[in-house]
């Protein structure tokens, strides 16, 4: 049986075309990936998130649990803050990429992708040593993301609370489309701005129909998954299960500045990832914009001029932007030097790339 988030008869009262995706019956688009990208980067646009897992830490024992299994500084975060993170896997390799936000010293929740929240919450219970409280909250919590330089504008109508005083990866618990105990979160997988509200499912469809009437004016749309992912490819922000997964290593994927190696925290694979970032790696996650007409796609092969393989292509596509071909790929040692020149092979015909650095937009 395929799940459906709160809103799923709103979609297809829009018309929007259904996909399966992790388990889920979820739009991939409504209007077009290209017009509900551009509408994202100019104006304003929601996305149903509803299928992302989420996991309560509670207790005395909290911080202690997210420092073994996280790779980021959780004890840095104060009340109010969140951080981007990963739980690296016992083997080098990663189990999932996440948000960390710290509700209280003894209170954190961890918002994981849609596809692992089942392999992520056993791993979770698998390293619970120190008998942290553990809650997947993942079926009774929607979230919506309103994304864009206009989201601000459209759901500040629908609170009280001062949303220009909520810094990037902050949050605060309030009120909102007259619902209380909404979390409005500043993160955002868009790089347009905007705001992720988490909300009671008995609470979903209201606030939808609430933020879509307040942002009539500014030709607010439904933005589906197609869109998602180019807006968060220019952005060169990673996919898990494309850009990393259980057999690359955050350092090899530069998400060293999500690996903190400070004495008093000890997390899972820290000597290992440690000695990868003093010795370096053999490959790197890097971008490049193709420099001749094409579409990079998963899995595509890189190559240099004389058609040596250097590595493959995790994810790709056009640019609404540039409107170039553009991608992200893990590339030999010697490949990796911004400006260097690689070679896309699409349909065995090589494609003439550069390395560039992120974000592409």
């Amino acid at each position: 049986m395929m799940k459906h988030t709160a809103f799923f008869d709103l979609h297809k009262e829009l018309e929007a075309k259904i996909v399966s995706f992790a388990g889920y019956e979820m739009p991939i688009e409504y209007s077009g990936i290209t017009n509900e990208h551009m509408a994202v980067r100019n104006s304003v646009g929601v996305f149903d998130v509803s299928h992302m897992g989420e996991f309560w830490v509670k207790g005395s024992k909290a911080l202690e649990f997210v420092q073994k299994v996280t790779s980021n500084d959780a004890s840095t975060l104060t009340v109010g803050k969140a951080q981007y993170s990963c739980f690296p896997n016992g083997k080098g390799g990663i189990v999932d990429d996440l948000l960390v936000y710290c509700y209280d010293t003894e209170k954190y929740l961890l918002v994981v992708n849609a596809a692992n929240i089942d392999k992520d919450w056993a791993w979770c219970v698998s390293q619970n040593s120190m008998g942290a409280e553990l809650e997947n909250a993942s079926e009774s919590i929607s979230q919506l993301a309103i994304q864009g330089p206009d989201a601000i504008k459209v759901l500040q109508k629908l609170t009280d609370i001062n949303l220009s005083d909520i810094p990037y990866y902050s949050f605060v618990t309030g009120a909102i489309a007259e619902a209380d105990n909404v979390i409005i979160s500043n993160t955002g997988y868009t790089g347009a701005g905007g705001f992720e509200l988490y909300m009671y499912n008995d609470d979903a469809v209201k606030i939808w129909k609430a933020v879509f009437e307040a942002g009539e004016e500014f030709g607010i749309l439904p933005i589906g998954l197609g869109a998602r992912d180019t807006l968060r490819l220019e952005k060169g922000f990673c996919l898990y299960g494309n850009d990393i997964e259980d057999t690359t290593s955050p350092i090899e994927a530069g998400l060293g500045w999500i690996t903190k190696f400070t004495d008093n925290k000890n997390f899972i694979d820290k000597d290992y990832l440690l000695k990868q970032k003093e010795e370096g790696v053999s490959r790197r996650l890097r971008g490049f914009v193709l420099q001749e007409r094409g579409i990079p796609r998963h899995g595509y092969e890189l190559v240099n001029e004389n058609d040596e393989t250097i590595g493959e292509v995790t994810s790709g596509g056009m640019s609404p932007i540039l409107k170039k071909g553009i991608g992200l790929g893990y590339v030999k040692k010697g490949y990796t030097k911004f400006e260097t020149e690689i070679y896309i092979k699409i349909r065995n015909k090589k494609i003439k790339a550069k390395i560039v650095k992120l974000p592409f937009v």
